[in-house]
């Protein structure tokens, strides 16, 4: 539910968006946010989402990867 709540806020963005799904498994599930009616309220909520703090990956990590 999580995921289609976040395709359906994508969604409300702008009619000239497509999610691209990256799991051929997840594609009705994906689909099935567009059926999400979000009201203006919780648009307004999700739009002014704290952005998240911090790095995604540890320091270890971040040395592979900028190898």
């Amino acid at each position: 539910m999580p995921t289609q709540v976040s395709l359906a806020w994508l969604l409300a963005q702008d009619d000239d968006i497509a999610p691209i799904p990256h799991r051929v498994s997840r594609v009705e599930e994906n689909v099935a946010a567009d059926e999400i009616q979000l009201s203006l309220d919780q648009l307004d909520r999700l739009n002014n989402i704290t952005a998240a703090a911090g790095g995604h990956h540890g320091e270890e990590q971040m040395r592979l990867i900028e190898r």
